[in-house]
């Protein structure tokens, strides 16, 4: 009763920090940070169903986090300029005629479908392409990060399109609130906790589910699992959708909580932190990879304000370090020293001595 009980307590305590304690404690600005790092916990609650739940390793998450960004960056930029004009930056850059891609997305409905169904139908074409050639293990990371990498520079040359290299800059409305005033700004923080939690919440389902049985056995035995009559690759474009649903869903909530939204955070390196980050936490426990993306991006944070030049060497020695004592991650370290734990406790506990059988006396004398 207690280990069925375990994940439900746990889930609640998460709730009852996120949404109670932290915006009590937390200043403003460490409340916005938070925000910023759930944004990134959601990535991660797909990179544990892709990569730890099918084995998946997917470099390229920063296109999908990139996709669902403008596609709600884009809305909120025109409700801003208002009806009849352009936004900021195609002013600057001289444009003068409203894109033709652009205009659908006045429409707030089709931008907020535009954030799930463009990264699910992208990688849902790159899953079907890729998994029916039976492609896996290095060779699809190494497609998933030279996706990113020409995302990036196709939204650096177009200038007016897409901002270039400034991307969409000061975001000041995300459905009528204010994003300047701190008590408004609560409300986006809790909007993104509370998809955070019902990401969880469904990834922790789906993983208990025959499905997630299925995935790990894909992720075991593919050639196994196809002789049993499954097809591995509808199991893993499947999944891999769902991974860049939550990047879209993630990438769209960044853009309120932190105003901008550049190709600095699509490319390469941001998705490989973001693989990094659910490898320090444990890839194979939800829990690890929510908190290793907190963690690693708290730690960016902190390292880059008390050691501003040197911040980076030390992320990677913490990786490094990870990595070379505890392949599974912190989540993996912290099972295995609670099962030592346990094993020490249940040989310190005393066994009970048999009960001395009672001897007559006399018994066995000769008469």
């Amino acid at each position: 009763m207690r280990a069925r009980w375990s994940a439900p307590a746990a889930y609640a305590v998460t709730a009852i920090l996120l949404l109670g304690v932290a915006p009590l404690v937390l200043t403003p600005f460490r409340l916005d940070l938070l925000g910023k790092y759930l944004c990134y916990a959601i990535v991660a609650v797909g990179i544990y169903l892709a990569w730890g739940g099918g084995g998946m390793l997917t470099l390229g998450q920063g296109v999908f986090f990139g996709l669902g960004g403008y596609a709600m960056g884009m809305h909120l930029k025109l409700v801003e300029a208002g009806a009849g004009n352009l936004p900021d930056f195609m002013v600057w850059s001289g444009v003068e005629r409203l894109p033709a891609l652009w205009a659908p997305f006045r429409n707030p409905a089709f931008a907020l479908a535009m954030v799930v169904v463009l990264p699910t139908a992208v990688a849902a074409l790159l899953g079907l392409l890729v998994f029916r050639q039976r492609v896996r293990g290095a060779y699809f990371a190494v497609l998933s990060q030279a996706l990113a990498a020409a995302f990036v520079i196709l939204l650096v040359g177009q200038q007016g399109l897409t901002g270039g290299t400034n991307g969409l800059t000061n975001v000041q409305y995300f459905f009528g609130l204010d994003l300047y005033d701190p008590a408004q700004k609560r409300i986006v923080y809790a909007i993104v906790a509370l998809t955070l939690l019902a990401a969880i919440a469904l990834a922790w389902q789906l993983s208990r589910s025959r499905f997630g049985r299925l995935l790990v056995a894909i992720r075991d035995g593919e050639d196994r699992v196809r002789f049993l009559g499954y097809d591995p690759a509808i199991v893993k474009t499947a999944t891999f959708a769902a991974s860049a649903a939550l990047a879209g869903i993630a990438g769209a909530l960044f853009v309120p909580m932190v105003g901008i939204l550049s190709p600095a955070d699509l490319g390469v390196v941001p998705s490989l932190e973001m693989v990094v980050a659910v490898a320090i936490g444990g890839r194979f426990s939800l829990a690890g990879a929510v908190g290793g993306a907190i963690l690693y991006n708290y730690a960016s944070t902190t390292l880059s304000e008390q050691f501003p030049s040197g911040w980076f060497y030390l992320l990677g020695a913490m990786f490094v370090a990870v990595m070379m004592w505890a392949p599974r991650g912190l989540a993996g370290l912290l099972a295995d020293a609670a099962a030592a734990l346990r094993r020490r406790s249940a040989a310190t506990v005393p066994r009970a001595k048999p009960d001395a059988v009672a001897v007559p006396v006399g018994a066995g004398e000769g008469s």
